[in-house]
């Protein structure tokens, strides 16, 4: 394998890499952020939101297409047998993991059960405030694959994950604002 761009060859990934283990767990992570984008763009009307959500759906399925497309090219299984967020320092840990949650930031099944049942605004403060704290979750498994990783593509995916990421947040606390209410 080659880095595009200046022809370097590029070792494969073990199983056991933070390249791996960030292709595998972001993928997960990512899904769960295209789940949240579908049910509020099917409970609210507003446009700010559904547009919002609909950039988030489309980023992160293509994000996602990429991460286990490199587990594939890698011969690498989607899944890890040790579970998740074992290559990260302290396995993520330093994150307060909500009950039934898989790794930081994500919603749990009792949030998006939640998030399902209101229409309007409050789904709207729901899904923002869920994205929000999603987001911080992924931006700090991003942050530490563009020092841990390796392939020098998926750490340029992960910094940008990290940029556009941070810029949603701010556009997050704003329409929050609009509605009375705040990040969690």
């Amino acid at each position: 394998m080659t880095d595009i761009g200046n022809d370097k060859p590029v070792a494969v990934p073990t199983a056991d890499s933070a390249d791996a283990g960030f292709a595998r767990d972001m993928a997960v992570h990512h899904q769960q952020a295209v789940e949240m984008a579908y049910i509020v763009r099917d409970r609210t009307k507003n446009e700010e939101v559904r547009g919002l959500a609909y950039d988030i759906a489309q980023t992160q399925a293509n994000q996602r297409g990429m991460l286990l497309g490199w587990l594939s090219m890698w011969n690498l299984p989607v899944t890890s047998p040790d579970g998740y967020m074992t290559w990260m320092p302290m396995g993520g840990m330093g994150h307060q993991m909500k009950d039934g949650s898989l790794m930081p930031g994500m919603a749990t099944n009792t949030e998006l059960g939640r998030l399902a049942k209101l229409t309007g605004k409050p789904a709207e403060i729901l899904y923002l405030q869920l994205m929000y704290a999603h987001h911080t979750g992924g931006i700090d498994m991003a942050r530490a694959c563009a020092q841990q990783c390796t392939v020098p593509q998926e750490k340029r995916l992960a910094q940008g994950m990290v940029d556009a990421q941070q810029s949603e947040m701010k556009v997050m606390v704003d329409l929050l604002r609009e509605r009375g209410s705040a990040p969690r």
